[in-house]
């Protein structure tokens, strides 16, 4: 048992109302509570269940050449559930993302798509092949 009860990601961007564009409006995170004031913008969004994957630099040159063909991804990159990663993409890409790579089967039966926020972080957009 873990003492840790939540898993918080604090996004820096450098463009604020394009993020919530993208997150909440397009990616359709719930709004939980918008703490802004004189001093700075701030929303808290639902993400739903939270998980942190490890990779070592092998394993992740294993994923972005599945994913987009070459090494492209930082040290961070998102991985976020949806329903239908193709129409997810293209929702994420109509409210202001970028195609880093056309959607593709995975190996193990998922289907990933993977997209860069007006920010530059990428997003691999996943569903689950039959569970």
């Amino acid at each position: 048992m873990t003492d840790v009860q939540e898993l918080r990601i604090t996004l820096t961007v450098d463009d604020f109302d394009a993020a919530v564009r993208l997150y909440r409006d397009a990616l359709g995170l719930t709004e939980i509570a918008d703490w802004s004031s004189d001093q700075g913008r701030v929303l808290l969004l639902d993400a739903g269940r939270a998980t942190l994957e490890l990779f070592d630099e092998a394993q992740a040159a294993m994923v972005d050449d599945l994913e987009v063909g070459r090494r492209v991804s930082g040290k961070v990159r998102f991985a976020l559930r949806v329903p239908d990663a193709d129409a997810m993409a293209t929702t994420l890409i109509e409210a202001g993302a970028s195609a880093v790579g056309p959607a593709v089967e995975t190996p193990w039966g998922d289907r990933h798509a993977r997209v860069a926020a007006p920010d530059g972080l990428q997003l691999t957009l996943f569903t689950p092949g039959q569970e």
